[in-house]
């Protein structure tokens, strides 16, 4: 997408027709206070920390400040192993973060 000076050029036609059964729908909470200026609608390609193995810490299946660290999907690593989760010392290094407390 190239910028010329408040005008975007889109590198696609915003109005050829797509298959509306290819998007997927999610429920959201309803006391989710999330502001709604932005909503996704679609997606196209992988997603780094969902879709490749990735550490523990950056897990978007399971969110580091939202649930607990025990849990895991299936591409997730240990931090401090650098193993498949969970680790033999899963439940000490599923705390870990490249986040140093002072």
């Amino acid at each position: 997408m190239d910028m010329m000076e408040d005008c975007f050029i889109l590198d696609f036609n915003p109005f050829d027709s797509m298959d509306i059964a290819k998007l997927s729908i999610t429920i959201q909470d309803a006391h989710d206070d999330d502001d709604d200026d932005l909503t996704v609608v679609a997606e196209k390609g992988k997603v780094a920390c969902r879709d490749y193995p990735h550490s523990r810490h950056l897990c978007l299946q399971f969110p580091f400040d939202k649930t607990t660290h025990e849990k895991h999907c299936y591409l997730c690593y240990c931090y401090v192993c650098d193993s498949v989760a969970p680790c033999e010392f899963w439940t000490k290094h599923c705390h870990a973060s490249e986040h140093v407390e002072d």
